[in-house]
Parts: C-alpha cells; sequence; structure tokens
C-alpha cells in the first residue's frame, strides 16, 4: 500500500540538515522527492565521519528514499530544466539565503509563473525579512538568539551545546513538513499555491513553550536551574555510583510518594510538591545521596516495576536496544546508496492501516 503522500511530488535543492530531513520525512511517509544536486557543490553531510561504504552514514541516512538529479544550476540550460520540472514536481524546498534562488533564475515568482500551484517552502536561518535576514548562523547561534540557551544547563556553567540540533529539526524539519502539509490542504481547496517563510530561529523561539508562556505572560525571568522543569526542583538527572545517570521526573503527588518510599526517604514527599526553593533543594540533595550510593544497574532494577517517572539515561546504542524501541521497531535497515542494507533510525510516524515502517 502507498503511503498516505504518494501523490506529492517534491523537487529538493537543499543540503545539511533541516531541509534534507524534512524532506526524509515526506519521503518516508510516501512522497515521490527529487534532489538536486550540484555536482561540484560539497555536501558537508556527505563527507562528515563516520563512513559507511560510498558516503557519511548521515548522507545515507537523510537521502533515503529519494531520487537525485545531477544539476549544475549556473550552468546555461539548468533554469528551463528546472522550468520543465515544476510543471509536475509542484512543491520546492530549498535552503539558500534570501534571493539565492531569485539570482539563480528560479525563486518564487519565476516558478509561480510557470506552475500557479506551486507550493514553495524556503527554510533560513533567520527569515526572508528582518535585519538578520542575509546573516550566516547555525543551531547553536539560532538557539542563543532565540533565547532558548538562556534557560538550559546549569547555573554555574552556563548553556551546553546540545548533543541533537534543536533549531535545525525541530525548529527548521518538523515546521517546513507542517506548513508543506497545511499548504497541500489550502491548495486541495482553492486551486493555489504558497510560499512558506520558515526561519529556524522563529521556530525555536516558538519551542519556548512553558518558559516562554512564563517570562512573556506571567512576568518571570527564565534562568537556569530556576524553573521547576530545568534543574530548579527535584525533576533532573543524578549520578550512580558507576558514573552513569538517572533520570527523575517524578512531578505529580503519587510518583513522587512512590519516588521516595522506594529510595527510602518517605518523610520528605511533603517537600516534593512544596514551592518552598529550601525544600527543593532539601529533597534534591537526599535524592542524589541515595542514587549516588547505588548503580544503574541496581537502580533499573529496583524501579522497573515502580510506575515513578524514573528511567535510566541510555546510550544511542543502549536506546536501540531498549525492549520498548525494539517493540516499536525504531531501528530499521536501509540500502544506503549502493544496494549494500544500513542500519538507521525509523521514521516515528506510524500509519497504522499501513503495517509497519
Amino acid at each position: 500500500m502507498a503511503g498516505p503522500l504518494a501523490t506529492l511530488k517534491i523537487l529538493d535543492f537543499s543540503t545539511l540538515l533541516p531541509g534534507p530531513y524534512a524532506t526524509m520525512m515526506l519521503a518516508d511517509m510516501g512522497a515521490d522527492v527529487l534532489r538536486v544536486e550540484a555536482p561540484d557543490r560539497v555536501d558537508l553531510t556527505k563527507v562528515m565521519p563516520p563512513h559507511d561504504g560510498p558516503f557519511s552514514t548521515a548522507f545515507s541516512f537523510l537521502t533515503r528514499g529519494k531520487q537525485t538529479l545531477p544539476l549544475n544550476l549556473k550552468q546555461a540550460g539548468s533554469v528551463e530544466k528546472v522550468k520543465e520540472l515544476v510543471r509536475d514536481y509542484d512543491i520546492v524546498v530549498e535552503q539558500f539565503r534570501p534571493g539565492v534562488m531569485d539570482r539563480l533564475g528560479i525563486g518564487y515568482d519565476t516558478l509561480k509563473a510557470v506552475n500557479p500551484r506551486l507550493i514553495y517552502c524556503a527554510i533560513t536561518g533567520y527569515g526572508q525579512t528582518g535585519p538578520y535576514r542575509d546573516r550566516a548562523g547555525h543551531d547553536i547561534n539560532y538557539l542563543a538568539i532565540a533565547g532558548v540557551a538562556s534557560h538550559c544547563g546549569r547555573a554555574d556553567s552556563g548553556p551546553p551545546p546540545m548533543g541533537i540540533q534543536v533549531a535545525d529539526v525541530a525548529g527548521g524539519s518538523h515546521h517546513a513538513v507542517m506548513g508543506i502539509l497545511a499548504a497541500v490542504i489550502q491548495r486541495q481547496q482553492t486551486g493555489e499555491g504558497q510560499f512558506i517563510d520558515i526561519s529556524m530561529t522563529d521556530a525555536a523561539f516558538a519551542l519556548n513553550a512553558m518558559a516562554g508562556a512564563a517570562a512573556l505572560a506571567g512576568g518571570q525571568p527564565q534562568k537556569p536551574e530556576g524553573g521547576m522543569l530545568n534543574g530548579g526542583t527535584f525533576y533532573d538527572y543524578y549520578q550512580t555510583k558507576d558514573n552513569r545517570w538517572l533520570s527523575v521526573g517524578s512531578l505529580e503527588p503519587q510518583f513522587s510518594a512512590r519516588l521516595c518510599d522506594t529510595l527510602g526517604i518517605g518523610e520528605m514527599k511533603s517537600f516534593a510538591m512544596s514551592q518552598n526553593p529550601e525544600h527543593q533543594q532539601a529533597l534534591k540533595a537526599a535524592i542524589k545521596e541515595k542514587i549516588a550510593a547505588g548503580t544503574l544497574a541496581q537502580w533499573q532494577a529496583l524501579f522497573a516495576d515502580v510506575d515513578a517517572c524514573v528511567e535510566p539515561v541510555l546510550t544511542i546504542e543502549e536506546a536501540a536496544a531498549h525492549p520498548q524501541l525494539r517493540a516499536r521497531g525504531m531501528v530499521v535497515e536501509r540500502d544506503r546508496g549502493d544496494c549494500e542494507m544500513q542500519r538507521q533510525t525509523a521514521c516515528p510516524i506510524r500509519f497504522i492501516e499501513l503495517g509497519p515502517n
């Protein structure tokens, strides 16, 4: 059975991570994605280590399910080729700085004249407008500008460099997919196309969900270890005897009560719901001391049958082998680009009528 997006045909001009991840998601859901790749342009995801086969593991992952068209957009005849393609591939995704596609002769207005039903999604760091529209940036910069980094990390060490690309993927890729699918629904109703302007900084700013509400509407400045969910309470990570980590998210009364009972500090149950910072820090210190006395394996065994929102911090390899992720089929084998199979993370969106991914 074809995927739910099998009727969509997407022309993908993007490189690096945000655009390719977005179009990979669309391809995973059945869309026909054609990558336009300049033969002489270096895509960092293609050359960055580690390598498995002809390309890097990241490049093989991001290009799965897609076809590739080698095309130098600066050469004669390329503009006409793209115009020909958009008569059929009526969704375009690009990740150049504002104005680049216009200078190449294949900007939105030009392509819309060819196909009025065109949906055109531009993913940039700062958007198509504003004083930063032409400024270079990366994930760490967008999180900084958007206020996200200011309330992450520890009070004494500042914001951490994230292990995942939050602004790129949660900001750029996911919002691009949402915008494209919304535009598809609009086109079905009106017959008209759309220009979608995705700013990774805008999207990262919008990810300040609860913290943003507290700061903007509640007048509460946000800082590291200053709130309920960023280390200001016992909701935190705790180091074990063998230098591993345990996550404790026992926010609700029934969970915090089970946590305290299991750790042998039942007398501190009332502290968990207290708004008094001294109570929170006392509870946190007690939890820290208790957890530091046992190994991760010991705590996993102890909390295995305790419903208290306490889980181990796993490596990616351990997570892939976890019974829950295994049961969900979150590791799959896909062609790495040369008919050899490679282990990759699966598409997390499940359409039950289609069966397993």
